[in-house]
């Protein structure tokens, strides 16, 4: 395949390198010529493992070249991986300046070509760059998207100091497209590597970098206040984390990355006080764990922020206590935010078969007519009766029956704090809290 490859910076050389070592021919794009006399001299512009050797023995075989003709490079070839700098402005902002000249580029060089171009943008960006990165060539081209070009958003997760490595074994290839000849067509420049290719949507491929690179960053800040607790107590740090890292049903693993409502419970409220509190008496700042309670604390208020708009309806609740299996109604987010509802007047019923049990049972009923008596008078003892008296209907925690009272409801808004099931998410009616 003939690719140009605009920006002969770190990403830019690691791809027209690997690119050619798979056999394509790769015309490499930059501003400054000192960058595309190093590569037509078969040198790298990169200091980075292995690049150099690449491509010197690429460009020996005649698959690298390197230009400041922008025309001249796209259209001479049928894919263009976009690589230029996206640097962040003095307050936090990235400066998509040179992605944005380099799409007025792509314009005037797409009005003297004919033929479907695949424009691909490797370089990190915000959500809606691609839009915006389309419509200048629209308007500087007259050529219309997904017609007579496609973008595509085809993130690198390359770390420096070992990119040949992870451009060769990467975690995954992820291409967004509203195009899927496009997307197809970029997948085939990765079908050898050993990695699965997924093929999203472009909001979803555009905001990846951005998770990975911040849970990346916390990962380490976590590390470090764990550390730092136990230097203060003596404790080997290294040993702590080395343990932590081997369960890998829960600690590190997809179990609790499930965009949702607020935990609860025993122990997840109990323990992270108790490590907050630690810390602490010890004298040792953990920002990072001080405020885990209170992002948790923000989800309950989004919730309740959201309900706002039902405030003259029956809101029904499915589910109480704080996940699914249980009746355990201690720290139960459910039941902060039914508090708080009540308390600014709402009209509200609860349907919760393992708490509905307990009660009849004794096995938690001390502490429901304790301490909760006006949320035991709301309850239904079933799910018909709930629906029948509800105008909107909440789903609290994932109990598999929610699912076929969801689906068997009409004419009556839903909302999952939980995501109930994959399956829900078209239903005429339906809404998450954060999806």
């Amino acid at each position: 395949m003939n690719i140009s490859v605009f920006g002969l910076g770190y990403v830019g050389c690691i791809s027209i390198g690997c690119l050619a070592k798979n056999g394509h021919t790769v015309t490499g794009v930059d501003v400054s010529e000192t960058k595309v006399s190093q590569i037509n001299s078969g040198k790298a512009t990169i200091i980075e493992k292995d690049i150099d050797l690449i491509i010197g023995e690429q460009h020996r075989n005649g698959r690298i070249s390197a230009t400041t003709d922008f025309k001249k490079a796209i259209t001479g070839s049928e894919v263009s991986i976009i690589a230029v700098g996206t640097p962040s402005t003095p307050h936090g902002h990235l400066n998509l300046d040179y992605i944005f000249k380099v799409a007025a580029n792509f314009g005037e060089a797409l009005k003297e070509k004919s033929g479907f171009h695949i424009i691909a943008i490797r370089s990190t960006i915000l959500p809606g760059t691609c839009d915006k990165f389309a419509k200048i060539v629209e308007d500087t081209s007259g050529k219309k998207r997904n017609i007579d070009f496609a973008i595509v958003d085809n993130p690198e997760f390359l770390r420096e100091g070992t990119a040949v490595h992870d451009y060769y074994h990467p975690p995954l290839t992820l291409i967004g497209s509203d195009n899927t000849q496009a997307a197809e067509k970029l997948a085939e420049l990765y079908k050898e590597l050993p990695a699965e290719i997924i093929i999203t949507d472009l909001g979803v491929a555009e905001i990846m970098k951005y998770v990975n690179n911040t849970f990346h960053a916390l990962k380490i800040s976590f590390a470090n206040e764990i550390g730092n607790i136990c230097k203060a107590l003596d404790i080997n740090s290294h040993e702590v984390m080395d343990i932590f890292c081997k369960d890998k049903q829960l600690n590190i693993s997809p179990y609790y990355f499930k965009p949702g409502f607020a935990y609860g419970g025993s122990c997840l409220p109990k323990d992270l006080k108790g490590l907050q509190t630690l810390a602490h008496d010890l004298y040792v700042q953990v920002p990072v764990i001080e405020s885990i309670d209170k992002t948790n604390h923000l989800q309950i208020e989004r919730a309740i922020e959201y309900f706002g708009q039902y405030k003259s309806k029956t809101l029904g609740f499915l589910g109480i206590s704080f996940k699914a299996g249980t009746d355990d109604l201690r720290n139960s987010p459910s039941v902060t935010l039914i508090e708080t509802l009540l308390g600014k007047g709402f009209d509200i019923k609860i349907y919760d078969r393992n708490v509905q049990l307990s009660r009849l049972t004794g096995t938690n009923k001390e502490y429901i007519d304790n301490h909760i008596p006006h949320l035991s008078n709301l309850m239904c003892s079933n799910t018909d009766e709930l629906v029948e008296k509800s105008d909107v209907l909440i789903v609290t925690n994932k109990e598999k029956e929610f699912i076929e009272v969801i689906n068997s409801i009409e004419n009556k808004p839903v909302v999952d704090l939980v995501y109930l099931d994959k399956s829900l998410v078209n239903k005429e009616g339906y809404y998450g809290i954060n999806w």
